[in-house]
């Protein structure tokens, strides 16, 4: 029950692919901090607001040729400097939501996630913006360790639905400069329903 509903909320986040330790024992290594870069003069105000999910890759992320649809990230910048993360996405006809804290570390643009302790087996979980324009596009590194197992995925946001072929090949360069392979990588279909309230 617990592990479900921790899969709930990854699923939430990333359309993560959801997998007991033992039905999984081949993920692809999470990277080191240091291979990922970190958006240089992060600016916390300028990267607040709503974004689509337009793709996501990561090591338990796995292609569906028209499954994936796309969701919303809301970034809501508090006085505190953390942000209210706000999913939202169609889950069986209905909109579904999912809300957390996503608390800055020593690092402008790096993020670790509050109050962790309610995550049962959850040891760790960084967040990592790597790149952005604020404007247009943003992508968006995530580590867990949850039952000593590493799981990682990097998301391309955009401020709209539809992205241009330059970022798209520019997220899988960056993908794959992970380790991960094309089977990793996927972009989400664009829908109207609960996104666009």
């Amino acid at each position: 029950m617990t592990l479900g509903l921790l899969w709930l909320g990854l699923t939430l986040l990333g359309v993560l692919q959801a997998q007991t330790p033992d039905s999984a024992p081949n993920l692809i290594p999470a990277p080191s901090l240091r291979k990922v870069p970190l958006k240089r003069n992060f600016q916390d105000a300028q990267f607040q607001g709503k974004w689509y999910v337009v793709g996501l890759a990561g090591n338990a992320v796995q292609k569906k040729q028209g499954d994936s649809k796309m969701y919303t990230t809301t970034y809501e910048l508090k006085e505190d400097r953390s942000y209210n993360v706000t999913s939202t996405l169609l889950r069986d006809q209905g909109c579904d939501y999912w809300i957390r804290t996503f608390v800055p570390s020593f690092r402008p643009g790096q993020y670790t996630l509050g109050n962790i302790r309610s995550y049962p087996n959850l040891q760790s979980y960084i967040v990592r913006v790597t790149a952005t324009d604020y404007t247009q596009f943003a992508m968006v590194f995530f580590k867990k360790t949850s039952a000593n197992r590493e799981y990682f995925k990097t998301t391309l946001y955009g401020r709209t639905k539809e992205l241009g072929s330059e970022l798209k090949n520019r997220f899988v360069r960056f993908a794959k400069s992970l380790g991960l392979t094309d089977d990793h990588i996927t972009f989400l279909t664009p829908i109207d329903q609960c996104i666009d309230d």
